[in-house]
């Protein structure tokens, strides 16, 4: 499991996925999500604007990131 500081109180889950690297472009966060790709604590997230928070664990890819 990858583990992502974040320095705020929470991150947009399609910023998420931009600062961890998973993706390079914000066009490409909203495909996979509305596509229904990302899981946020093991359920299908659809919304790009999703908040997350430490402690909230995003799969991807077969790739897990938990925020710290």
């Amino acid at each position: 499991m990858n583990e992502i500081k974040i320095n705020t109180d929470f991150i947009k889950l399609d910023s998420f996925l931009k600062w961890c690297g998973a993706v390079s472009l914000g066009s490409e966060a909203k495909m996979h999500i509305l596509s229904g790709n990302v899981k946020v604590n093991g359920s299908i997230e659809t919304r790009r604007g999703k908040k997350l928070v430490k402690g909230d664990i995003i799969n991807f890819c077969d790739n897990d990131y938990k925020i710290i």
